[in-house]
This record gives structure tokens, C-alpha cells and sequence, in this order.
């Protein structure tokens, strides 16, 4: 599983120029599926994005996690993290988990952050959709469960 973590002030997402989640102060996480993710994956996510420490304190330093601060998650399905731009200039998605596959592991990641007690909303699986945020920091993480 991949996560790109962003730290954000604010974000938002569309569909159909239509605002469907919203968020204040929090992380903003475009997640992708791999077809060889396990649970033992999607554990190691929830664990580590939930404990990450990358919000600022009183010093400005990142120090504290997202419950120190009472931030928000919005949780973006992004199949294309999966690409593969060795060969030619067309990526490739073959790595990217099916749809089925996908969404699973989408909804239970969610599912296991709000379980921990964060406030979590989502783009929708398989839709065009406009993200926007402001990156506070900016601050950007990239997080593959497979580099543990």
C-alpha cells in the first residue's frame, strides 16, 4: 500500500463541481492499492499514518500527531500511485490492485482510521474527482507499507 501524506490547513473535494468532503486542519492522504497488499499492510498503514508526528507544536517543530491537534483525514482512492514509468513514457497499472481489491482495502483503511478515533472523510472509489488543499509547510510524506 502507498500513502502520500500531505499536512494541510484546509482541503476539499469535488465531484461534478460539486463539494463532497471537506476538512480543516489535518492530512490529506492519496492512497493506492497494490494487488500483493495483506492486512498485515493495511495494519502497518493505519498504525503509522495515525501515530504519524508531523504536525507543529508551539515551537513550530513537527512534534505532535493528528489527535494533538484534533485533526481531520481526507482520504483519497489514487490507483495511479501504482504506476510503473520505467518502460516508454505510457505508465504502465499493472501492479495497481483490481477495482474489488481496491476498494476493499480503501474502505478498510478508512474504517481502521476512524476506529482510532480521528474525524475521516473521502473522496468516492472509481470517480473523477478535483482535489483541493493547502499544503502547510509544506510538509509531504510518502509512506509504502512494503518499506517497513
Amino acid at each position: 500500500m502507498l500513502a502520500v501524506v500531505q499536512r494541510v490547513s484546509q482541503a476539499q473535494v469535488s465531484i461534478n463541481n460539486k463539494i463532497t468532503a471537506k476538512i480543516g486542519l489535518g492530512f490529506v492522504i492519496l492512497l493506492g492499492v497494490i494487488q500483493t497488499d495483506t492486512d498485515k499492510d493495511l495494519d502497518y498503514l493505519v498504525k503509522k499514518v495515525s501515530q504519524l508526528r508531523i504536525m507543529a507544536d508551539d515551537q513550530n517543530k513537527m512534534n505532535l500527531a493528528l489527535k494533538d491537534v484534533n485533526g481531520q483525514v481526507l482520504v483519497i482512492p489514487q490507483f495511479t500511485l501504482a504506476a510503473n514509468t520505467k518502460k516508454g513514457n505510457r505508465p504502465s497499472f499493472a501492479k495497481a490492485a483490481d477495482p474489488q481489491l481496491g476498494k476493499k482495502y480503501f474502505q478498510d483503511f478508512v474504517n481502521q482510521l476512524q476506529a482510532t478515533g480521528l474525524k475521516v472523510v473521502t473522496g468516492k472509489f472509481a470517480s473523477y474527482m478535483q482535489v483541493n488543499l493547502t499544503n502547510d509547510g509544506p510538509v509531504t510524506i510518502i509512506i509504502d507499507s512494503k518499506n517497513k
